[in-house]
């Protein structure tokens, strides 16, 4: 390191971590990113199935704050001084084709987060940053004051500030494993309860082993607490899983469940949401008119997805054998509100591992919301996932990190 600059490190090669290394760099500090995997950005690789949602393309700060639900109100100064749009005018200024999709959500026009990751890389080379390749094991303070980091490996290396953007705990095979909550409560940091968010949701019913694999695009689902109040619902994309329910609409939900247990809630589905009851009513006419010499079990093709016709004639007690032309209509009543409300009784989360977002981290009290600097060490500072921060689906936790990261680069 040169000894005639600013010398600052930061560790962990997430969004947030470039970015905030990056900006370092621009400022004409001698700047280190630390990074433990073989490659920077891993996490960024499964993102948006592989497609990497860099941000929202929201009208407003107040959008983006709305679809915060913790401590929202802390980001004011990240999402004011470095905001979406910032983002996508620095991305595509750098090279990378940016285009906004249903929900506002932004990706690369090539659908490739390598070539989001390549950016950013371009963008640390163009700021000479230096990679190194090494686990950060503990940040060295002096007399209240950032002086240093300690490796694995034995080595101690000097810094003036240090960036801490190490990610939370959810895919622990992409190096988050929490190693800077841990780094982070040493120095006397409050870490708030981690839990899983942005999960898929286990269910007490095990049909849905039996559709296993089915996704479901253009569906509604709704999510009720014990008290059958509504608390998310939404139209889109799901898929049934060997614990319960998976995809982008259950994992929003989830996140909106908030942090209360979830088990007894009510997740219900409504397959055909584009037909009213009186429509799917005269929708069942046809078709069993259509196939009036079948039986129950062999009309429903036309209508429902293979996997789930066997599902549905279980659960609404109508005898598969019998003939299509006896169905009464109590029988049809029966079968439009099933297919209208397709309940599941919720049991769980899966396990944090398996969230795309950690919910928790280091308390925002702690960290001045203009710099993100911590207000109990001198030089340091925070990027990420490990603030207390989270956001629902649709780019806004990525916009997180980049806005958090750009703040924590202009003022460390």
């Amino acid at each position: 390191m040169s000894q005639d600059k600013k010398q600052v490190l930061v560790v962990g090669g997430g969004p947030a971590g470039m970015l905030a290394a990056a900006v370092a760099g621009s400022r004409g500090l001698d700047v280190s990113l630390i990074e433990k995997n073989e490659k920077l950005g891993k996490k960024l690789y499964i993102t948006g199935k592989g497609r990497c949602n860099v941000t929202n393309a929201a009208e407003d700060i107040e959008d983006l704050i709305a679809n915060v639900p913790t401590n929202g109100k802390f980001l004011y100064s990240a999402f004011y001084s470095f905001s979406n749009q910032d983002l996508i005018k620095l991305l595509n200024s750098l090279g990378l084709k940016t285009k906004v999709e249903r929900g506002n959500r932004v990706f690369p026009v090539s659908d490739k987060s390598s070539d989001v990751i390549k950016t950013l890389e371009s963008y640390l080379r163009k700021n000479k940053v230096r990679i190194e390749r090494a686990e950060a094991k503990d940040i060295l303070v002096k007399d209240g004051r950032v002086k240093g980091l300690e490796l694995k490996d034995g080595r101690l290396l000097n810094c003036s500030s240090l960036i801490l953007a190490t990610g939370g705990l959810s895919y622990p095979s992409t190096g988050s494993t929490g190693d800077g909550f841990k780094m982070a409560e040493r120095l006397g940091h409050t870490i708030s309860p981690l839990r899983p968010s942005l999960v898929p949701i286990e269910t007490m019913e095990d049909w849905p082993r039996d559709a296993q694999g089915l996704s479901l695009k253009n569906v509604a689902v709704r999510v009720s607490d014990k008290r059958g109040r509504k608390v998310y619902e939404d139209f889109g994309e799901m898929i049934f899983t060997h614990f319960g329910v998976s995809g982008p609409l259950i994992l929003s939900a989830s996140s909106y469940m908030g942090k209360a247990d979830p088990k007894g809630y009510r997740l219900s589905i409504d397959l055909k949401p584009a037909l009213s009851e009186e429509k799917l009513d005269l929708r069942l006419l046809r078709d069993f008119e259509k196939h009036s010499r079948k039986n129950f079990s062999n009309s429903l093709d036309d209508l429902l997805p293979k996997k789930l016709i066997p599902i549905i004639i279980s659960l609404s007690n109508i005898e598969a054998d019998k003939p299509v032309n006896q169905l009464t209509r109590e029988d049809r009543h029966r079968l439009v509100k099933l297919i209208k409300g397709l309940d599941l009784t919720i049991k769980g989360y899966r396990p944090i591992s398996e969230a795309i977002v950690t919910s928790g981290g280091v308390s925002v009290k702690e960290i001045d919301p203009a710099t993100m600097e911590s207000k109990l060490v001198a030089g340091l500072y925070f990027a990420g996932e490990i603030i207390d921060v989270d956001a629902y689906t649709g780019g806004f936790n990525m916009q997180i990190a980049f806005s958090t990261g750009y703040l924590a680069g202009s003022n460390c």
